[in-house]
């Protein structure tokens, strides 16, 4: 499902490369780690899982901007956008481009044993999902209104 029209606002208001939060802390994580030597020693299997999870984030963010683009619009958030997305993963998350980045984040500092990581994960979600999510939101409210409204109530925000 898509949705046209609008007033006129035509972008979030987001002014930042959202997937930078994650790679920031991603990258400060890993440095905390060596600084600070936490070295959990995590068993093997949860390092596995860590890859899975990393590449299931992987194929969620790269599937979503099939989807984004097929639509007509661009996934940087401070571009305009023609249309709002509602079908195949949207279907499930408001948001699985995000998802799929804190799933990819996750994945990674499982698989490189990094508890500093780990430890900012939970972080970095919170900066996406009140720096960039409760924008996008506000801004997709106005720009499509009870469309938006509709789809709105019936996808969670993130899973």
């Amino acid at each position: 499902m898509q949705a046209g029209g609008g007033n006129g606002d035509t972008h979030a208001g987001v002014r930042f490369p959202p997937p930078l939060i994650f790679l920031g802390l991603l990258l400060a994580g890993l440095a905390a780690n060596d600084l600070l030597a936490l070295n959990p020693a995590m068993p093997q299997w949860l390092r596995a899982a860590g890859y899975v999870i990393a590449a299931t984030g992987l194929l969620s963010i790269a599937w979503a901007l099939a989807q984004f683009r097929q639509a007509g619009n661009n996934p940087e958030p401070w571009k305009p956008d023609t249309a709002f997305v509602a079908a195949g993963l949207y279907r499930i998350t408001r948001n699985p481009m995000y998802l799929g980045m804190a799933l990819a984040y996750l994945g990674l500092a499982l698989a490189m044993d990094s508890l500093g990581a780990l430890l900012l994960w939970p972080v970095a979600v919170a900066l996406i999902d009140r720096l960039v999510i409760m924008r996008e939101e506000r801004h997709l409210l106005r720009r499509f209104g009870p469309a938006y409204e509709d789809y709105r109530t019936r996808v969670r925000r993130w899973i």
